[in-house]
């Protein structure tokens, strides 16, 4: 098991702190980018702690893999467990299409206003409430897609946006501009959600409860070794290192203008999506802007079940979060229990 420790100091200007809403002290360091050293004012990572507890979480995922990186966006000292192994991201990245997004924004090239009629052919496969909703409701501004696929995670929402920009290419090549080489996008929802079991390609009439139809029309045996090719597969994946990496520099204002980044924050603040996860085990009066990512259960086997975010704790500490974990077989109760035992883990290791 990886693990990755490191501290950079750095110092921050005063809007760069109050890029987080009621938040202080913001600063932090991409993983091996070299910074102007100064005094750091919070406590250091209890390694130590990290270590035993994050390391027997890893044994209690088993036969999953645990990936996770916490870092100190105040000191920039950060924290992996298998931090340089890819694992597929599911709807994590919509975090980074987000950010995309709203990069084409500050650009001056998407007005968030302008309004989108969709057709069936723009459907794509659950979850997908816009999806749902169709015909009955066709238009939606594309800031309405924006919440829509970061908050509420909805892939027609994100299918639409992701084209809308050029494509997934054009979002890895975006992260890559900015210098983040762990994060890569290579498919729509309507072409990832098929892959995972083996299912032809997506149509509209497979909206809602027919796309699981369809993925019960393939016989176990390829369900199974489809999803065991996704694990497996680079293409969509993250890396915890290079998760920090992008959401340190989304919080230190390297991706986005200071609006669009309190606006994309502020979206992730906003879900309501996997409560009982990282953020349940974040000690009480703590906050916490995240976006989870959780593929579908078969025979068992769920391939994917991620949480990503900003931690901001009562006293004002930030601290970036990933967690990822591939190939489990325990129940969904027992993956929401480990995840927020990792929760309580940070509120004990950051002093």
């Amino acid at each position: 098991m990886a693990r990755c420790r490191s501290q950079r100091r750095i110092s921050a200007t005063l809007p760069r702190r109050n890029l987080l809403i009621g938040a202080a002290s913001l600063a932090l360091a991409a993983c091996g980018e070299k910074k102007t050293l100064t005094a750091s004012h919070t406590p250091t990572l209890d390694m130590a702690r990290l270590d035993k507890e994050v390391g027997a979480l890893a044994l209690r995922a088993k036969p999953g893999i645990l990936g996770f990186g916490l870092t100190n966006l105040e000191s920039g000292q950060y924290y992996t467990l298998n931090g340089d192994r890819r694992f597929p991201m599911q709807s994590v990245f919509k975090a980074a299409l987000g950010a995309a997004v709203l990069a084409e924004v500050d650009a001056g090239r998407l007005p968030l206003a302008e309004t989108v009629q969709l057709s069936g052919l723009q459907l794509s496969p659950p979850h997908s409430p816009i999806a749902d909703a169709w015909p009955e409701r066709r238009d939606y501004t594309l800031d309405e897609l924006l919440v829509a696929a970061v908050s509420d995670s909805d892939n027609t929402a994100a299918d639409v946006l992701m084209k809308r920009i050029g494509g997934p290419g054009a979002v890895t090549a975006w992260l890559r501009s900015k210098n983040v080489d762990e994060l890569r996008v290579d498919r729509y929802e309507r072409e990832l959600q098929p892959d995972v079991y083996g299912v032809a390609s997506f149509r509209a009439a497979w909206r809602g409860p027919g796309f699981a139809t369809a993925v019960a029309s393939v016989p176990p045996d390829k369900r199974r070794a489809a999803m065991a090719a996704y694990v497996d597969d680079p293409r969509d994946t993250a890396t915890p290192r290079g998760m920090l990496v992008f959401l340190s520099k989304l919080v230190e204002g390297e991706l986005l203008s200071a609006a669009s980044t309190r606006r994309l924050i502020g979206i992730m603040a906003q879900s309501q999506r996997a409560g009982d996860r990282i953020k349940a085990g974040l000690p009480r009066g703590a906050r916490f802007a995240h976006k989870p990512g959780t593929a579908g259960v078969d025979q068992g086997y769920c391939p994917a079940y991620n949480d990503v975010g900003i931690a901001t704790l009562p006293d004002g500490r930030n601290y970036a979060v990933a967690a990822f974990l591939s190939g489990s077989t325990v129940s969904d109760e027992a993956r929401a229990s480990l995840f927020a035992d990792l929760g309580r883990v940070i509120g004990r290791s950051v002093g």
